[in-house]
């Protein structure tokens, strides 16, 4: 059963790198991780379509093997003038002293579609050979023109009926995000707390449901992991944080020293204080301040833009407390390693 998706996706292990998008899936993490026999991808859900033409002739620069790229669904938004104008206040407190007010100017629903739109072009003319979808499914016109391009799609489920509904719509394969994964919730058909379903718990539902193969994600750090996942019927694993830390990842370097210097103590949480979308990262004085106005905030992609310029100034004066540290439940097994050795001990060929 695992060769379906090893010749699928002509990849010799059953290891995929996570698109994270931001900047940590360079060039360099992808190309590492294809040349290792994995399947490297391509983070593009903050990317234009131009940014996303030249980190693909980046990758393909760089190898011959097969990657992947991943793209973010639009939902419909509304710009509610009152909800973000209470977003701003609450927001007022972490700018800098002499910054600028936050945004208020915001791409609407149509733009963000327009932008979505060129990247699939730009996909399919590039020829990319896998191409991957979070928050949502895309339209059967989108899946549609990627398959006669010869692309394999794949989109990313967080409870066994969006991994039904993937397989109706046609995709080629499932990404089963457990409730235990680093980085925003891929739940789509039900709200958050009914997509918070354990990835040991939802693997072997789905298997049993769908005829698709399923890809696994969400705490896996180490070979125990990915054995345990194929154990259940998984035939890949798609690993976030383990990648983050890696050398090649452009994640924050207070990003890397939050996950490698992090005790047991330092818990993860869900949070929409940072984007308006649920994710998961470690807990900080930003997420602990805003808990009590969380509800209140306004949807992704514009509570995102709200909070860009509390990030970016963090960055710069390196407080990780006002940062958005994405990472899964399980970080005590993070290394500063390559990418290339990662492979090689998740599949034990040291």
């Amino acid at each position: 059963m695992t060769n379906r998706l090893l010749e699928a996706l002509s990849i010799s292990h059953p290891i995929i790198q996570a698109p994270m998008a931001g900047g940590i899936t360079t060039a360099e993490l992808v190309t590492a991780v294809s040349e290792a026999g994995g399947l490297g991808m391509i983070g593009a859900g903050y990317l234009d379509a131009v940014s996303t033409r030249h980190q693909i002739q980046e990758v393909k620069a760089r190898t011959v093997k097969p990657f992947g790229i991943n793209l973010f669904v639009p939902s419909p938004y509304k710009e509610e003038k009152d909800v973000i104008h209470r977003a701003q206040l609450s927001l007022q407190p972490y700018l800098e002293k002499g910054s600028s007010d936050v945004e208020s100017v915001f791409s609407s629903y149509e733009q963000t579609l327009e932008i979505f739109y060129k990247q699939v072009n730009v996909i399919t003319e590039e020829q990319v050979p896998v191409c991957s979808f979070t928050f949502g499914m895309p339209s059967s016109d989108v899946i549609h023109s990627l398959k006669q391009a010869g692309i394999y799609t794949i989109g990313t489920a967080t409870t066994l009926s969006e991994a039904l509904a993937i397989e109706a719509a046609g995709m080629d394969a499932v990404v089963l995000q457990g409730s235990e994964a680093g980085g925003h919730r891929g739940n789509f058909l039900a709200g958050v707390e009914q997509s918070m379903i354990g990835l040991m718990a939802l693997i072997p539902q789905t298997v049993d449901q769908v005829n698709i193969p399923v890809i696994a994600a969400g705490g896996i750090m180490d070979q125990r992991g990915v054995q345990a996942a194929q154990c259940l019927g998984a035939q890949a694993a798609q690993l976030g944080t383990a990648f983050l830390t890696c050398k090649e990842s452009g994640a924050n370097p207070l990003h890397k020293q939050a996950i490698l210097e992090g005790q047991q103590e330092d818990k993860t949480t869900l949070t929409r204080a940072f984007s308006g979308k649920a994710a998961r990262g470690i807990e900080n004085d930003f997420i602990r301040k805003m808990r009590e106005v969380e509800n209140e905030l306004p949807d992704f992609p514009i509570q995102n833009t709200l909070t860009k310029p509390i990030r970016s100034a963090a960055a710069q004066n390196n407080d990780r407390n006002m940062m958005s540290l994405w990472c899964g439940q399980n970080p005590n097994l993070a290394e500063p390693i390559t990418a290339k050795e990662l492979v090689h001990k998740l599949v034990d060929e040291e």
